[in-house]
């Protein structure tokens, strides 16, 4: 490294952008190779991505704990069977102390541009607080991160605190208050039961119902822990057990007579739940299960047949103050407004930040669809790769597993770059091309795209740019080897110093 601040670039091999597992699972891969030249850049104070940012109540995972951390980095004190936020940030925590990734990880260093340099074959990458180069650039940043608000009239304005719950506003006291909740999805139903509690009186805005099945969690026994402690072996098996539990789920999505007894399942669930006829019915699903994120609660229906509770289905017309406006033309006066709407999944903002060659940026690139070749990697963007890029997202399993299946792939090509002397590689045109064809030919007919409804799955376009349309153990296999004949290359016109078999300094 030479010089510092913003017209000397520091230099490192490898620079990743973001904390979080993606972030995280890649620096931990590369101290497990010995490698140390390498930065991660994070915007924020610590790491954890979104399990740092959404600190709503009732925040946990919807996958179970022995399954949604790093196989090489098992958990035996997972204190309930679904994690809860705060348990899993501290993991994410550990994970970057145990691994020795916090000296690598710049703090307060948010990502403002990143261009290719054809001329050296590096990456010039700008932050707020100075100017690096890399040879290979690795975004960990996530698709569920910039959230979204729906286009309503007047929503900006309104009058009282408005906060999105991957936003959460702990300053503002909820109890006794006039509370509005706009949308239904996966961080709702955890944060519904919890406003419940201590609101005045709460409204919640539902565009469409979710399918909800079961969650069935339980706090695990000390007697689990220090089992799994004693002999690691059994939480391995447990881990197994799990994602073959989950990829089983996947026949829900591709057989529909699988699926029509998830609906049965859901419909019990609802039943059992809820008694009221009406309210039954403005909770049932009008398309096929899966074709939104399947979501999993004990305590959402409860919550929404208590008297302090009243579920709106009128589309919201505009926001005049302090009030809702809905399309019946009803006017409801509230103290504070949560947006549960979730995230801009199909326009993720790091695409506007990374310019390729040409000095093309990935969202230009994107236009009118994202697109990768194995979700991993993009034509016209030398030595970039993407972890939990477009296509690789599940609705049945953990996401952790999936990348991991990346970054062994990842690992794979700079094992190639190197050992080959390259200066950069990127895939063929015509490979991605092939790639996505064939990926979208296999999406055309699923639930996710004939199932009857509207989910950020889908991009503007109608295009799902966000799914993998097969099991995830069958994403893990068609990453298992890294193939060359799908990228071009170029090689290096002089000696490059080494990315992964010899540690570095940092």
């Amino acid at each position: 490294m030479t010089g510092a601040g913003m017209t000397h670039a520091l230099h490192h091999q490898i620079a990743i952008i973001g904390s979080g597992f993606a972030g995280l699972g890649m620096a931990a891969g590369l101290r497990r190779r010995g490698v140390t030249d390498f930065v991660v850049f994070e915007r924020a104070g610590e790491v954890g991505g979104t399990w740092r940012d959404n600190t709503y109540p009732g925040c946990a995972c919807d996958v179970k704990s022995d399954l949604y951390s790093f196989s090489f980095a098992p958990n035996p004190g997972w204190g309930h069977r679904y994690a809860r936020q705060p348990e899993i940030l501290a993991y994410l925590r550990r994970v970057a102390d145990d691994f020795g990734i916090r000296p690598h990880i710049r703090f307060g260093h948010e990502v403002e541009r990143a261009e290719w340099d054809e001329a050296e074959g590096v990456w010039r990458i700008q932050t707020n607080r100075g100017a690096y180069t890399a040879r290979v650039l690795i975004s960990g940043h996530g698709p569920l991160i910039e959230p979204k608000w729906p286009a309503v009239q007047g929503l900006e304005t309104f009058s009282g605190p408005r906060f999105h719950s991957a936003r959460w506003d702990h300053a503002v006291d909820l109890r006794g208050k006039r509370v509005a909740v706009v949308g239904t999805g996966a961080s709702a139903i955890q944060f519904v039961p919890e406003v419940q509690k201590v609101a005045g009186q709460l409204t919640v805005f539902q565009r469409s119902a979710p399918w909800v099945l079961p969650r069935m969690d339980e706090a695990t026994s000390g007697r689990r822990r220090a089992l799994y402690r004693r002999l690691p072996a059994l939480q391995r098996l447990s881990r197994q057990w799990i994602f073959g539990v989950a990829e089983a789920r996947f026949l829900s999505f591709s057989s529909a007579r699988v699926g029509r007894l998830a609906e049965e399942t859901a419909r019990k669930h609802l039943e059992a739940q809820v008694a009221d006829p009406a309210l039954r019915a403005k909770l049932t699903p009008d398309y096929r299960l899966g074709c939104k994120r399947i979501l999993l609660s004990d305590d959402y229906y409860p919550a929404l047949t208590q008297p302090n509770v009243e579920l709106v289905t009128d589309p919201i017309r505009e926001v005049r103050g302090n009030r809702v406006v809905t399309a019946d033309g009803q006017e409801r006066e509230f103290d504070v407004l949560i947006g549960g709407t979730g995230f801009n999944a199909t326009q993720p903002a790091i695409a506007g930040v990374i310019h390729g060659r040409g000095g093309r940026s990935l969202a230009q690139v994107w236009q009118p669809h994202m697109e990768a070749l194995h979700g991993t990697a993009v034509a016209g963007f030398p030595n970039l790769f993407l972890i939990i890029g477009p296509n690789t997202g599940l609705g049945h399993n953990s996401m952790v597993y999936m990348m991991e299946a990346q970054i062994g792939y990842i690992l794979g090509a700079l094992d190639y770059l190197e050992k080959s002397e390259l200066l950069a590689l990127e895939p063929r045109p015509e490979a991605q091309a092939a790639y996505n064809a064939a990926l979208q030919d296999k999406l055309r007919g699923t639930v996710w795209m004939q199932g009857g409804c509207t989910s950020w799955y889908i991009d503007d376009q109608g295009r799902n740019t966000s799914l993998w349309p097969e099991r995830a153990a069958q994403f893990r296999r068609t990453l298992s080897r890294f193939d060359p004949s799908l990228y071009q290359v170029r090689l290096s016109p002089r000696p490059l110093p080494a990315l992964l078999s010899a540690a570095r300094s940092a």
